[in-house]
């Protein structure tokens, strides 16, 4: 997994690149020869109903409530995919409003101060910071990790039972919490939406959404065992093969990318490659149309 990251900031002595046009519409960064990824394995799972007999690798600090709490946070949050304006309709001591790729926040989350806008010294972007006790507000991209189960040469999915993009497929995925791996986070969202125990194999995909701060990592996974049911999040659970996966009722932008590419590199290859790429929507188009994007900067390897 290591190797495979390491591509994404090696400039040289790892792979040789190539500049080529992208069926999507970008331009395609290809590796002409990188060394194989090496293979991971994790088996650390975690739910929010009662904890699997592989969750001792997670971090010692979760608890049942403290899954309800993030899923209550996660349901309302302002990085959604499909709320990339940044609105929310809870209510919260930090007030956001959007202001293109970053949001304005009007109080400090700290104390509940009103906030100021303007350039800190030594840095060169505009922050928030709060006019009582001082604190600087930075804003970062969130991190979205899944798995990609293959099982019998055909693919998990997941039906979402929860806004954004209720009724439609997905893999199983969400956001990381704190004090644990994206490997570790990725085992807990498929526990938790697909009932699946699994180990991770290896990394597939890093696709980044600047529009909407957000960057996912999907990992290959393999069932430990052959059951999964619906999660609290899940209408329904399905194995679906290359040429039944529902393209056109998937959720996300990203989940689309991700399930291209892997089913072009079975088709091409008979083995997935390592992916990275950023997400760009296309100007005017909905959030909604998730077919509606490039897919730029592509590296494979």
């Amino acid at each position: 997994m290591l190797k495979a990251m390491q591509i994404l900031g090696s400039s040289s002595g790892f792979v040789s690149h190539r500049w080529r046009p992208h069926n999507s519409g970008g331009l395609s960064f290809i590796s002409k020869s990188a060394k194989p990824l090496s293979s991971s394995s994790s088996s650390s799972s975690y739910s929010s109903c009662s904890r699997s007999p592989t969750a001792s690798l997670l971090s010692p600090g979760f608890s049942a409530r403290k899954s309800r709490c993030f899923r209550a946070f996660r349901m309302s949050a302002i990085n959604s995919e499909l709320n990339p304006d940044g609105t929310s309709s809870s209510s919260s001591s930090t007030s956001f409003q959007s202001t293109g790729n970053t949001r304005k926040i009007n109080f400090c989350q700290w104390c509940g101060g009103q906030t100021k806008h303007e350039i800190p010294d030594g840095e060169e972007k505009i922050r928030a910071i709060c006019t009582i006790c001082g604190r600087i507000a930075y804003q970062n991209p969130k991190m979205v990790v899944g798995c990609l189960i293959e099982h019998d040469n055909k693919v998990l999915l997941c039906k979402r039972k929860i806004e954004p993009s209720y009724g439609l497929w997905t893999l199983p995925a969400g956001y990381m919490e704190i004090g644990e791996s994206a490997a570790e986070g990725a085992i807990r969202e498929t526990w938790e939406e697909a009932g699946a125990e699994v180990e991770v194999l290896s990394p597939f995909a890093q696709l980044d959404i600047p529009l909407i701060g957000q960057t996912y990592i999907i990992f290959l996974a393999k069932l430990k065992k052959p059951q999964f049911s619906p999660g609290p999040e899940s209408l329904e659970c399905r194995l679906y093969d290359f040429d039944d996966i529902p393209f056109d009722s998937l959720a996300f932008s990203s989940i689309l990318v991700t399930l291209k590419l892997y089913v072009e590199d079975m088709k091409a290859a008979g083995r997935p490659k390592f992916h990275y790429g950023t997400i760009n929507k296309r100007p005017g188009s909905k959030p909604s149309d998730i077919q509606a994007y490039t897919l730029d900067y592509h590296l494979q390897s």
